[in-house]
């Protein structure tokens, strides 16, 4: 009864991400900025008739390279991912100590071209480049095409026929493909197109041009990259030529609070925009929607060169209640599966995670043993979002075994969790926080029972980026325990804060512990 009362997406995530008004209604709703509050970084967009499909970076996480859709340009629904699994190595499997935090795949590119969706990534951690296409994104399962090399930043791009690949940094370049997307075609069109891109932006360049999306527009080509000069932001610049291969000349597009790197995109009424990220902290790189005019053949990004709060689109946002989702664990006979808001830590071991060995519990079983949360296997994630987010379950621990660790985890290089760990046959309640990149324990409470409800809530308002954590022996309850953590964006993990449910064990293998439920909310 009580798990009935809780659906997929819970009432007070819905309260505040959902529209006070339905979209597209006269009553005077407006689309706001930043469109997604979550880390949805490096969008490649693609329309087809009325709707749009985009694809983002999720890097390290299985599956990879999720795809969304939207029939408005600001509410988007995850409809699939690319792969399962990128690459099965050492890295990716968080074997051997080795991991891929800051790296798997990157960047993507999405095209539509005769009836057949593409969409492409690269990866240093496979060392190839991935092009993987579908007849249709939300039925129809992705088909992988792999080779070397590793194609760094690119964008697809097809012309009578012919397909190519536009990449690099600094010095952007073209190569064409095979035409069943094998590798680099011998004796095919391979060159600089434009040498040193971001110089159109500053001589002096603390990042060099890459996030190449290429486009034609009436009869002339535009490419779109990103560069940051020194001492200033994340800066769009973007050159046109008559001719693919060039000569392109170059201006910048846009300069304001680093809002950069992306796509640009028509609506079957002819309007434009380009749907960029910025950097927002803990929380990750946001994408905003930017209006865009053509003027005297140029793409002219932003209102008076400023990415406008407010849209002049008669929908309301719904923020990230299309790719977050509260989970009862319960399933149908037959259905095993997690919803696409769930993305594993690296790749996971199946046989070591259930649904129904207990049914409406996540079980998660120890395999092997660690020695710290980020290289356990079988972490199980979603994104945190703004303005505040906060996320509950409840363990039941009759399975645990000595030297066991699971809970309810704050992701990122600077982690925190609440759970529980088992000592000489006794269960202690803990909160642990990483410090100087070592796990510390900052407090621990005795724990007779064997079920304790843990959550976790974070607040990124003007990048306050902070998380509590609490647990509760009632579900009613709820006690502060530990310290708050001071959530920091770090570059060797090179993602937003998530959620994460994990176990793991020091001592033995073959202990387990089941999560009830899963339900997030939009704040504390």
């Amino acid at each position: 009864m009580r798990k009935n009362l809780i659906l997929i997406l819970i009432a007070g995530l819905m309260a505040t991400c959902a529209p006070t008004k339905a979209p597209g209604d006269s009553t005077g709703a407006r689309a706001q900025n930043p469109i997604i509050f979550a880390d949805v970084p490096d969008v490649a967009m693609v329309r087809v008739d009325d709707v749009y499909y985009m694809a983002s970076t999720t890097m390290h996480m299985n599956p990879g390279l999720p795809i969304m859709k939207s029939s408005d340009l600001v509410n988007w629904e995850l409809v699939s991912y690319a792969y399962d699994t990128l690459v099965s190595n050492p890295q990716m499997n968080l074997e051997e100590g080795q991991n891929a935090y800051g790296r798997g795949s990157w960047a993507p590119s999405i095209r539509y071209h005769n009836g057949l969706f593409y969409v492409s990534t690269f990866s240093a951690t496979s060392g190839k480049t991935h092009i993987y296409t579908s007849s249709d994104p939300e039925n129809d399962p992705w088909k992988a095409h792999t080779f070397e090399p590793v194609l760094h930043d690119h964008s697809l791009f097809f012309e009578d026929d012919r397909v190519y690949l536009i990449y690099g940094g600094g010095d952007v370049r073209i190569a064409e493909l095979e035409d069943d997307l094998s590798g680099l075609k011998p004796g095919g069109i391979n060159q600089v197109l434009v040498p040193d891109a971001g110089k159109v932006a500053a001589e002096n360049l603390m990042l060099h041009a890459e996030g190449s999306q290429l486009y034609k527009h009436k009869g002339k080509y535009y490419l779109f990259n990103i560069t940051w000069p020194q001492n200033g932001m994340r800066t769009v610049v973007v050159h046109r030529a008559d001719q693919l291969t060039g000569p392109y000349e170059g201006r910048v597009a846009l300069q304001d609070r680093g809002i950069a790197q992306g796509c640009i995109i028509d609506t079957p009424e002819g309007e434009w925009y380009a749907y960029l990220f910025r950097d927002f902290g803990a929380v990750g790189r946001i994408p905003y929607l930017v209006p865009m005019q053509w003027e005297n053949d140029w793409p002219v990004l932003g209102v008076d060169g400023v990415v406008p709060d407010t849209l002049d689109l008669p929908v309301s946002n719904i923020n990230a209640a299309g790719i977050v989702a509260s989970d009862e664990f319960e399933r149908t006979p037959g259905d095993s599966g997690l919803p696409l808001a769930w993305q594993w830590n690296h790749n996971p071991v199946h046989d070591l995670w259930s649904l129904s060995q207990r049914p409406g519990f996540l079980r998660l079983i120890n395999g092997r043993l660690d020695g710290d949360v980020l290289q356990t296997r079988n972490t199980l994630t979603q994104r945190t979002f703004g303005p505040k987010s906060s996320a509950e379950t409840a363990l039941e621990l009759g399975g645990m075994k000595d030297g066991d660790f699971a809970g309810l985890l704050a992701l990122q290089r600077h982690y925190g969790y609440v759970g529980v760990k088992m000592e000489n046959g006794k269960k202690s309640l803990i909160m642990v926080r990483s410090e100087d990149d070592a796990p510390v324990e900052k407090e621990v409470l005795a724990l007779t029972g064997d079920r304790v409800y843990l959550k976790i809530a974070c607040d990124f308002t003007e990048r306050t980026d902070q998380a509590v954590f609490f647990y509760s022996l009632d579900g009613e309850d709820w006690q502060e325990v530990g310290d708050t953590l001071s959530m920091r964006y770090t570059l060797p993990h090179f993602m937003g804060y998530r959620f994460g449910l994990f176990s793991y064990a020091t001592a033995e293998t073959g202990g387990y512990v089941d999560f009830d439920y899963y339900r997030v909310g939009a704040g504390e």
